[in-house]
């Protein structure tokens, strides 16, 4: 599975920008997908997830009501829609895919904090000021 994000970039606070990460391969290894992010200094975290066979949606709490998650399957494209951007939204940002057998994994994961996900794409920066 190889993915790749784009979409980054500079934004003022109450912003809004969508990262796109396009995929390709098995889709069988991608059963759930996420957008993690790292700030500086700090751990990386997921902070969206999708169970992309039935499309079931995750976020932690941070993020709730301000970002969107979603997946367009003929363009192989993961989404991350993110409105009312904050300065602490100020990371580098991941799309991520995991092989799962149950899409409640998907859910496990993120509401564990787990980041063991197989593949991963290079990362994209969004700055908020």
């Amino acid at each position: 599975v190889q993915l790749v994000e784009s979409g980054g970039g500079s934004v003022q606070a109450g912003g809004s920008l969508t990262l796109s990460c396009k995929v390709s391969g098995s889709t069988v290894r991608r059963s759930c997908m996420g957008w993690f992010r790292q700030a500086p200094g700090k751990e990386r975290e997921e902070i969206a997830a999708i169970s992309t066979g039935n499309g079931d949606t995750y976020y932690v709490d941070s993020v709730k009501g301000r970002f969107t998650i979603s997946q367009d399957n003929p363009k192989d494209t993961l989404y991350l829609q993110m409105d009312n951007l904050k300065p602490e939204d100020t990371a580098i940002y991941y799309c991520a895919a995991y092989a799962a057998r149950d899409g409640r994994v998907c859910e496990y994961k993120i509401h564990t904090g787990q980041t063991d996900y197989t593949y991963w794409g290079q990362g994209t920066q969004v700055t908020v000021s």
